[in-house]
């Protein structure tokens, strides 16, 4: 049998909602800890609690964003195990890396990790049997913010063959309609898509002149998010032959987003 127990970071905000999901996946005696999250003792000790009665086997993460990775190293060095993810990053140099396929043991179970680019180039899931730990490839309540749209539809369309019973997102309440959501999730950026060349035919030139048709709805302090997220359309729809986009890849909120030029070309 294997439970699943979640540890909410103490770190709320606009980007990360209630906090981080850290999760302890335990089979048997035997546990694994997925995206500790960032260095804050009261978190570190809520974990360390948690797993007081099991043995560590592994600090795994999804990612390296900084609400996600950062508290892997020190609570790997404390637990005496070691900590894995796909790549090194900003406050996180693995112990061991993992690829796609490969397997963490624990208990009577493995972890397997499955390959996510999209959100960021180095994510990845884990599946344990029929559940699945997204970190940010799939958030519950809220949809993701992209570096690479075409990447992450791929990904996307690759975890509808299978029948998950569940699944963990990094941030929000688990998920039990996984195949349904995916969909959504998918539809909602072609959706997303359409809009944008829509914006494109009614004379938009810019990201930011595109962000204000698209978005007029939403506060404008989302708007530096919203012009991430169109970069990252432009940059498949460009690759799509579509329209004319340097395809260069800002920060959130980077001035230069804004105003990068873009034209259709189909």
């Amino acid at each position: 049998m294997t439970t699943v127990e979640r540890v909410l970071a103490p770190n709320p905000s606009m980007y990360t909602g209630a906090g981080t999901n850290t999760y302890i996946i335990s089979s048997e005696d035997e546990c694994v800890i997925v995206d500790p999250g960032p260095v804050i003792e009261s978190h570190r000790a809520a974990i360390v609690r948690a797993v007081r009665h099991l043995q560590p086997r592994a600090v795994m993460v999804t990612h390296t964003h900084s609400d996600h990775a950062p508290l892997a190293n020190p609570l790997s060095m404390s637990l005496g195990i070691p900590a894995l993810g796909y790549a090194a990053g900003p406050e996180f140099d693995p112990d061991g890396t993992l690829g796609d396929g490969d397997t963490v043991a624990f208990g009577r179970v493995r972890a397997e990790v499955v390959f996510t680019p999209g959100h960021t180039d180095d994510h990845v899931c884990f599946a344990v049997g029929d559940l699945l730990f997204t970190g940010d490839h799939i958030m519950g309540g809220s949809t993701v913010v992209i570096d690479d749209l075409a990447a992450y539809l791929t990904s996307l369309r690759r975890l509808q063959d299978a029948d998950w019973a569940r699944l963990y997102p990094g941030h929000g309440p688990e998920i039990t309609d996984a195949g349904q959501l995916i969909q959504e999730y998918i539809d909602h950026r072609l959706d997303r898509e359409r809009q944008i060349m829509g914006a494109l035919g009614q004379g938009a030139a810019s990201v930011g002149a595109i962000v204000e048709i698209v978005y007029a709805d939403v506060d404008d302090s989302l708007h530096p998010v919203a012009a991430h997220s169109v970069a990252a359309h432009l940059r498949k729809l460009a690759g799509d032959g579509v329209v004319g986009f340097a395809g260069r890849a800002y920060d959130h909120g980077e001035p230069g987003l804004w105003d990068e030029p873009v034209r259709r070309l189909a």
